[in-house]
């Protein structure tokens, strides 16, 4: 009988992961992540996947795309999504709760729209996910199978107040205590809530501050890795908080910032 190592612990060989935001940026990246340790991936966005399909594919993995407008979206049609996604592989294990959005504008300023869009899709609908996800494990469980894994996305401005993003940083700053309520309440269940913290990354968000010269610079010099993040290096963090080897972290944030929140 082969002994096990502690590589083989970061195998996900078997494991479906639904992925939200998955056509492009920190999605993507976390979804080709996942398929290279074995997971199939039910892919979630308001567009085509297409690359993150073929990608997927080309790992020798099944991608299953679901097209869903997760600022608008109800509770119920939430519930379906997984539902959907446990009905075509059978099962659901893991939670990538990625999809976001961000407006910047001077909080004296700041819109009814701007602070309801962005509030709707980072932490309520958020939360309605891993509410239909928990449930889904919990009934998979009840059933024999191992419990599930749920990571969010959240931010540096879960941890700092930011300039010009109100609704952002009230969002991800909600959504860490989420992951802590979550983890609480689910853990003896054998699911672990957990979150990653992105810092400057070099994704459709940051566009207008990497196109900013000045703004950019200042960041830049603040960063002690010396530059912005990529989905590279989220996708490892990921498979390693859906993974065995994590299997007793529960309610935790990690950063992945190049030493932002250490300067």
């Amino acid at each position: 009988m082969k002994k096990t190592t502690i590589l083989d612990g970061f195998k996900l060989n078997g494991k479906v992961a639904i992925v939200t935001g998955a056509s492009t940026g920190l999605g993507k990246g976390m979804a080709l992540g996942l398929a290279q340790a074995g997971c199939d991936i039910v892919g979630v966005d308001y567009v085509a996947m297409t690359e993150t399909d073929e990608e997927v594919k080309a790992l020798g993995r099944e991608f299953f795309g679901i097209l869903s407008d997760l600022i608008h979206t109800s509770v119920e049609d939430l519930d379906y999504l997984v539902k959907q996604a446990a009905a075509h592989f059978g099962h659901v294990d893991i939670l990538i709760n990625n999809a976001g959005i961000i407006r910047r504008e001077d909080s004296v300023d700041f819109s009814e729209k701007a602070w309801d869009d962005v509030i709707a899709i980072n932490l309520k609908n958020a939360f309605f996910l891993a509410q239909a996800c928990g449930r889904q494990f919990i009934k998979q469980i009840n059933a024999g199978r191992p419990g599930g894994k749920i990571v969010s996305t959240c931010s540096m401005l879960s941890y700092q107040g930011g300039i010009r993003v109100p609704s952002y940083t009230a969002a991800k700053s909600g959504l860490k205590g989420i992951t802590m309520t979550l983890a609480n309440e689910w853990a003896h269940y054998g699911i672990n809530v957990n979150a990653i913290a992105p810092g400057y990354m070099a994704t459709n968000n940051t566009k207008a501050l990497r196109d900013d010269e000045t703004r950019a610079g200042q960041i830049l010099e603040r960063i002690p890795a010396g530059r912005w993040g990529t989905p590279e290096d989220v996708a490892g963090a990921a498979v390693f908080l859906c993974s065995k080897n994590a299997d007793y972290i529960n309610g935790f944030c990690l950063a992945i910032d190049g030493g932002w929140l250490a300067r």
